[in-house]
């Protein structure tokens, strides 16, 4: 597999410069912000993503203060008690996109938010806890115990609330491909364990964030 400088190289290669590189990297939250942010962010933020999901995200963005009111600040523990009659609410009110799946999934996360919370002290803290070495079991996890976050809506959200994470867009998949890591877009658990531990080598040769290398790696495929 390539070595991760050579990959840089490029990547400065194709951005004219190691300062243009910088300026397209994600920032990433320290454990100690993941843990000060409260447990209604996190269940916004997980909402913004799903809504956002196939739709425009300046669309959904604009909409989203009305979002925030009609979903009580997206308290935990009320988006959790809504019910079937509050849901058919929503499902009249116009200022908000009217998707019976991704609003009935506001409830369900705000359930698995708070369970989180009220075992972990916070969902911050379970969030921040979680190993480093192990960001494909918190995508699992992301999708069996929640709602609506499988696929890329998981690394995502983790990426929206800065939680270190690389993501497999299209660029990404295919410098994967090409260094022969994996053959094709990587679903099973199998692959994206191959992809994870690719991605721990070169965090070992660079000492940079996966979100880092990741953002780094879709700059090069130009050569590909």
């Amino acid at each position: 597999m390539i070595e991760f400088d050579q990959l840089y190289q490029t990547a400065i290669l194709h951005k004219g410069g190691e300062h243009r590189v910088a300026e397209y990297l994600p920032h990433i939250q320290t454990h100690a912000d993941l843990c000060a942010q409260p447990n209604a962010y996190y269940l916004s933020r997980m909402s913004l993503r799903i809504f956002r999901a196939g739709l425009k995200h300046e669309m959904v963005d604009r909409k989203w203060p009305a979002f925030e009111t009609a979903f009580r600040g997206f308290d935990p523990f009320s988006c959790a008690m809504l019910s079937d009659e509050d849901i058919e609410g929503l499902m009249t009110n116009k200022a908000i996109i009217r998707h019976l799946g991704k609003i009935k999934s506001v409830r369900r996360n705000g359930l698995f938010v708070r369970n989180l919370a009220d075992e972990y002290g916070s969902f911050g803290q379970w969030l921040a806890d979680w190993p480093a070495d192990d960001i494909v079991g918190l995508w699992l996890y992301l999708k069996k115990q929640g709602a609506q976050l499988g696929g890329m809506s998981g690394p995502y959200f983790l990426r929206m609330v800065g939680k270190d994470t690389f993501l497999l867009t299209r660029d990404v998949v295919a410098v994967l491909v090409a260094q022969g890591v994996v053959d094709k877009v990587p679903t099973s658990q199998k692959d994206l364990r191959l992809v994870e531990a690719a991605f721990l080598e070169w965090q070992q040769q660079s000492k940079r964030s996966f979100a880092a290398i990741s953002r780094i790696i879709s700059m090069t495929t130009a050569a590909l």
